[in-house]
């Protein structure tokens, strides 16, 4: 195999890479060892060159220092004017984001990244507003130092004594398309210090003094030259890979580090990132619930999920583990994940704490096999060690008093036990007691309940009775092992209560995932969808959930919320819909927008933003935990998926709704064209004929011209009027005029309407003397008996018989009409009734295909149905069904016989029939 050609995967991958970069804006970071050394001023130095070169150029924010040739080079370039915020009485300039996106210019300049806004600013950070203006397309320069990388942030305080508050996180600068190293050496810095070119005289005294010492700056020097170093091999990486370069490095390194409550805890996740920057390879932090850590204070599992979102702010991927041994998760999921390095810190605790109770690293090292294990300590200057936890009480007044009444309940029984009831058996009740409080009521009850016990045992049942005293010094061993052995109890059943409590905790998210992923693939419109997906995360988060989609004319707009009556302000809209811009989260825990009252998570699908869901929930930081992020994240996934996919089904639909409209138009045309042009062919050679003949045309030939003109005009009109039958039953526009009618008028009138057609021809009529009334559209019954006969006369040999019989089928009135014609073809007996088909014993006659298809939407709505079967010997047998609802009124027959036709008279196709 060839591995010196391209992965696929990496190709498609820079592919997307270079397309976002069209679309976003180029960053660059002059980069520095410390403050004076020079980068604004080579920032404003290359945004000249820009501007010569024809770019527009603006400056946004810069901070000269009071220096004059970095106030000098400002000359001849676009300000931005900063706006004034009021904060607490002062009033205080910040950068103007929201115009600088307005005025979009090419590059704009805006100086110290990792500078902190002002409070009620969009973003806390500035280079989270930098992020937005790249986001817009626009080029941005900017300044950093080193000491402010999120990374280093611990290596600089120990280097200089001094705890840098404002940090930028290392990818910001990883993922810069540029970074230009503005170095200094540090006798010439301090000596731009003595002459007043960084700071003021007596600042410059001062920061000689302490932060810029010579040493600091040889160490600030060689950390900012090592960072450099490290992204130039990583642009040699990225170059390797796109020519093909075979590989250096034969295996990948995967990190684990695992942390805990401990304050320690934040120094090991830097000192793992900068082992993984240096290794280039993956690392995972992981914590482990364990039931102790679950007992811990909130403070302390506050810590722990300020720790793990440090960790994925500084790129590593983030677990929580659960199980009753630390060290053995630990091992089990590095081996599952192929862990090379495993970190962890080192133990500060005393050491006869490890021999009662064992060692976390020691276990760790000794199971660790082929994986190498790394204890790193906290260095001088570290938080103090984690405080031992205080006890408190975690469950009810009630449940101890129930711990009480149980131990009392004990000791009576055993009061009025039999008197062969051992003292080993008592005891044993008394540790039943104790199970049963420590597996209903909890830890702290379990403790009282025996400790109460052992007191119970010795003050009513060992000599002598009544007193604590003993008067066998062997009973002290009893009690011992009674207390050690309740306690024990009581600790294991509180402890399997705690896991119990975590499993259900799970099963529940699990089963709340299923369940959505359930209900998302079998729900179709999108408001049941989003309302389904709003329940389903409000349920499983304990809050309150608006789902928000873009309308084309209102922008971004509520469209399910959980419960239904929980709407948004307009301020938390703004927040909702700066996050469906930016596809980032926004709003309550978030980077951004932090104040806001709800978290705002962009819905993205593969074809882009599809709405915002916004959760508040009852907790605040019941949200802030990873694995609580990741889940939301991924219902989140989940709800943006099947909204796309109802998107692309409408689409779909409608796209399939064209085809076929298309298709029936050019069967229409097709079909209708050649039925509208042979009878207008027709009458315009009849009516010619009358017109260019005139007197020399016999009486016979003129009469027989004419007869022809009205016979084709009738065939028209026929045609016409199926037409438009069918439009307004298809549209819905004909209101039915229900009325108790005759079956037998209805049938005569339509034998009457077709003397013409039935001229030597037999009808058969079968009606049983006993046919009740029954409520329907004469009208439209009688078209629909017109449609059946003609079509039956139609298709079969000139001089067969046509029968038509009704009967009484129980609730609904079955009317027949048979031929002896060719019959349909086996499959057709259903599409026979579609518009405009016509099967292949059809096509050599004349006729739109109309005809069944307007009998099937008449009789489908009286409520009936309509069908064809082979007709025994030969022929079609065409059925239809109309229900008989309610109660006929009384009439004799005069009364139900229309004006005209009596009793007695004998119409045509009663003549006809047999």
């Amino acid at each position: 195999m060839d591995n010196s050609r391209p992965n696929p995967d990496d190709l498609l991958a820079r592919v997307q890479a270079e397309e976002t970069k069209q679309t976003r804006g180029r960053l660059k970071i002059f980069f520095g060892p410390a403050a004076g050394v020079g980068k604004t001023f080579a920032m404003l130095e290359a945004a000249h060159e820009r501007q010569a070169a024809g770019a527009d150029v603006m400056v946004g924010w810069i901070d000269t220092h009071g220096r004059t040739e970095t106030e000098s080079l400002l000359a001849g370039l676009e300000v931005l004017p900063r706006r004034a915020v009021t904060y607490r009485g002062a009033t205080l300039l910040k950068f103007d984001l929201d115009a600088a996106l307005a005025r979009h210019p090419a590059l704009i300049l805006v100086d110290e990244l990792a500078h902190t806004n002002v409070p009620g600013a969009r973003h806390t950070k500035r280079w989270q507003d930098v992020e937005e203006l790249l986001q817009a397309g626009i080029d941005v320069y900017t300044t950093v130092n080193v000491q402010h990388l999120e990374s280093l942030n611990d290596v600089v305080a120990q280097i200089t004594g001094v705890a840098v508050r404002e940090t930028v996180p290392d990818s910001i600068l990883e993922q810069a398309d540029e970074v230009e190293l503005i170095d200094l050496s540090p006798d010439e810095l301090l000596q731009r210090l003595r002459q007043g070119k960084v700071y003021v005289p007596h600042q410059a005294e001062q920061a000689m003094r302490s932060f810029f010492r010579k040493g600091n700056l040889i160490a600030l020097r060689e950390l900012a030259l090592r960072r450099t170093a490290e992204r130039v091999d990583a642009q040699m990486q990225a170059y390797m890979r796109d020519h093909a370069i075979p590989k250096v490095w034969p295996a990948t390194e995967r990190i684990l580090v695992c942390i805990s409550p401990s304050p320690l805890s934040i120094r090991l996740v830097r000192a793992a990132r900068r082992m993984a920057a240096g290794l280039r390879a993956q690392w995972i932090v992981a914590n482990v619930e364990t039931p102790a850590q679950l007992r811990l204070p909130e403070a302390a599992r506050e810590r722990v999920i300020q720790t793990l979102r440090l960790a994925e702010q500084l790129g590593a991927e983030t677990v929580i583990l659960s199980g009753q041994n630390a060290s053995d998760e630990i091992l089990t999921y590095a081996r599952a994940h192929n862990v090379t390095r495993i970190l962890v810190g080192k133990p500060t605790h005393p050491r006869w704490r490890d021999l009662l109770f064992g060692s976390m690293l020691d276990a760790i090292v000794r199971g660790s096999g082929e994986i190498d294990v790394h204890a790193i300590s906290g260095e001088q200057g570290a938080p103090p060690p984690l405080s031992r936890p205080r006890l408190e009480r975690t469950s009810p007044w009630a449940a101890y008093a129930w711990a009480v009444v149980v131990v009392v309940a004990i000791t009576a029984f055993c009061q009025v036990a039999p008197p062969f009831f051992a003292e080993a058996n008592l005891i044993m009740l008394y540790l039943l007691g104790v199970v049963l409080v420590a597996a209903r009521l909890g830890r702290g009850p379990s403790v009282v309940a025996s400790i109460l016990s052992v007191a119970a045992f010795d003050f009513f049942f060992v000599l002598p009775f009544l007193t604590f005293a003993v008067s066998d010094t062997q009973y002290a061993i009893t009690f011992a092992v009674m207390l050690i052995v309740a306690l024990v109890i009581s600790g294991l059943t509180a402890r399997l209560g705690l896991q119990a409590k975590a499993a259900r905790e799970r099963e529940q998210r699990t089963a709340a995932l299923y369940a959505l992923s359930r209900e998302l693939a079998s729900t179709r419109d999108i408001p049941n969808l989003l309302q389904a997906a709003a329940r389903h995360v409000g349920e499983l988060f304990h809050s309150q959930v608006s789902a928000l989609l873009l309308d084309p004319t209102k922008g971004l707009t509520p469209a399910a919320a959980y419960p239904a009556n929980f709407q948004l302000d307009i301020t938390e809209q703004g927040v909702a819909q700066w996050a469906y811009e930016h596809r980032q989260m926004a709003g309550l825990g978030a980077d951004t927008l932090p104040g806001a009252q709800a978290l705002y998570v962009p819905l993205v699908a593969a074809q882009g933003a599809v709405g915002v869901l916004g959760i508040r929930p009852a907790n605040g930081r019941s949200l802030q935990a990873p694995e609580q992020a990741h889940l939301l994240e991924t219902l989140a996934n989940q709800t943006a998926l099947a909204v796309e996919r109802a998107h692309l089904a409408e689409e779909a639909e409608q796209a399939h709704l064209q085809v076929e409209t298309e298709r029936l138009r050019n069967t229409l045309l097709s079909s209708v064209s050649h039925d509208l042009r042979t009878p207008l062919a027709s009458i315009t050679g009849a009516a010619s004929s009358l017109a260019e003949g005139g007197e020399s045309l016999t009486p016979a030939l003129r009469r027989d011209l004419a007869q022809t003109v009205y016979e084709e005009a009738t065939r028209l009109n026929r045609l016409v009027s199926n037409l438009l039958d069918m439009t307004r039953l298809e549209s819905g526009t004909v209101q039915l005029r229900r009325e108790w009618q005759s079956l037998e008028e209805v049938i005569g009138g339509a034998l009457t309407r077709l003397d013409p057609l039935l001229e030597g021809r037999t009808v058969d009529v079968d009606l049983p003397p006993n046919l009740p009334l029954v409520q329907f559209d004469m009208g439209l019954i009688e078209q629909a008996l017109i449609n059946l006969v003609e079509n039956a006369v139609k298709y079969s040999p000139l001089h067969s018989p046509v029968t038509l019989r009704a009967m009484r089928t129980g609730n609904a009135i079955q009317v027949e009409v048979a031929d002896r014609g060719p019959g349909i073809s086996p499959g057709d007996e259903d599409r026979i009734f579609d518009k405009f088909y016509r099967g292949p014993e059809q096509r050599t006659t004349q006729g739109a295909g109309l005809g069944l298809a307007i009998c099937r939407a008449i009789v489908e709505a009286h409520g009936g149905r309509i069908w064809v079967t082979p007709r025994p010997g030969g022929g079609s047998l065409f059925c239809f069904t109309l229900p008989v609802e309610g109660e006929a009124p009384l009439m004799d027959v005069e009364q139900a016989m229309p004006p005209g036709r009596g009793a007695d008279r004998e119409e045509p196709w009663q003549r006809q029939a047999r």
